[in-house]
């Protein structure tokens, strides 16, 4: 599992019925200048904190189909008091 702050949007111009309903949206892996893409089903914005998981954990939300993501939102989470995302 990886703790994430939501950079940005990811958008697509057609609807897949194999895809649940939810949001691409880019995240950065904090401590580290990596970023994912990650399917969304809780509704993130910008600049939250979240919580993704990799894997098999977020392929198993596609019930049998391939994953068209490397990763999926599960979570979000305050930031620590001084984090860069926290509110002062």
């Amino acid at each position: 599992m990886l703790r994430a702050r939501v950079v940005g949007n990811v958008w697509a111009t057609r609807r897949l019925e194999e895809v649940p309903n939810g949001a691409f949206l880019e995240v950065e892996v904090d401590g580290t200048q990596t970023r994912l893409v990650a399917f969304d089903v809780l509704g993130s914005g910008l600049g939250e904190h979240v919580l993704v998981a990799t894997g098999s954990v977020a392929a198993a939300w596609f019930a049998g189909k391939p994953p068209p993501v490397d990763a999926l939102i599960i979570g979000s989470i305050d930031p620590a008091p001084g984090d860069p995302g926290a509110d002062t």
